[in-house]
């Protein structure tokens, strides 16, 4: 668990630095003031609406307390030590859940159909303590500050390639060309390595929340045996509706069971996962 904060930190770190890199070479500090302003408008907007706007998107439909997923929920929570977070149901076949929210004090924690029907008891225990997890480690501001940073990042990029198009205004030939070179791999290579730390970090608080959970739920098997059956069914029902571009929310991805580029992949191979849990049989 120490060993996942320590890399999230680490990432963090490397994703600052190469935005503050990136600001260097570009050679304007009024540049870098203005990305940073946009991107945490765009970042903070997100961080105190995205909960609403990406209920809304998959027809989530809150439950009151009669409801066995709000028991469920209430449960692990009480564990957690946690306010009760609002709780949603999701009406596809697509199994999956994802948990949502700014801190613990503005959580919702939602699940599909589909996952109520695919699991057991025990299962759906171990996906709920790693959705509560997420809660609990405030992973939505975690991954709040690194969608900000990479946003700046993108932002500079955007202007290198401007930069480069129209020249950098230098009468030295050689450092012209040497400023053109630096502005093409900004422009080309710091947005690919930003979106491959971004997605480290993703993948990082998976790891955390994964192994977070288990401990919760005092049964890493159960949520391993979740995975598995997760993963199989998405295979056959891929979620029917929403966007790709929120697939990081879930306990796994909700319309492909693998990513096509593990670097660029929002979440660590199921297998990868699974093997963790495992070894965390006799530690928990």
């Amino acid at each position: 668990m120490v060993k996942n904060q320590i890399k999230t930190i680490i990432l963090l770190g490397l994703l600052t630095g190469l935005m503050l890199g990136a600001g260097q070479l570009l050679g304007g500090k009024a540049g870098l003031f203005i990305g940073l302003v946009f991107a945490l408008m765009i970042n903070l907007f997100s961080y105190f609406f995205s909960d609403k706007i990406v209920l809304m998107m998959y027809r989530a439909q809150e439950v009151d307390k009669t409801h066995p997923l709000y028991k469920a929920v209430a449960e692990v929570a009480h564990l957690a030590r946690i306010p009760m977070p609002r709780v949603y149901i999701i009406p596809t076949e697509t199994p999956n859940a994802f948990a949502t929210g700014r801190n613990p004090m503005h959580a919702a924690v939602a699940a599909t159909e589909g996952i109520l029907r695919i699991l057991d008891k025990d299962e759906l225990r171990g996906v709920l303590s790693h959705e509560i997890s997420h809660v609990k480690n405030r992973d939505i501001l975690i991954t709040t500050i690194a969608a900000t940073i990479a946003g700046v990042i993108s932002y500079l990029a955007n202007m290198a390639q401007w930069a480069a198009l129209f020249g950098t205004g230098g009468r030295d030939e050689d450092r012209g060309n040497g400023n053109m070179i630096g502005l093409l791999v900004l422009a080309v290579l710091t947005p690919i390595i930003a979106t491959i730390i971004q997605f480290s970090i993703s993948r990082s608080r998976e790891y955390l929340a994964d192994e977070s959970g288990a401990r919760l739920a005092k049964d890493p098997e159960a949520l391993a045996r979740a995975l598995e059956k997760i993963e199989r069914n998405v295979m056959r029902h891929p979620m029917p509706f929403g966007s790709e571009a929120t697939s990081s929310l879930f306990i796994t991805n909700p319309f492909t069971a693998k990513g096509l580029f593990t670097l660029f992949s929002t979440h660590p191979a199921t297998e990868d996962r699974v093997a963790r849990l495992h070894a965390l049989r006799d530690n928990v």
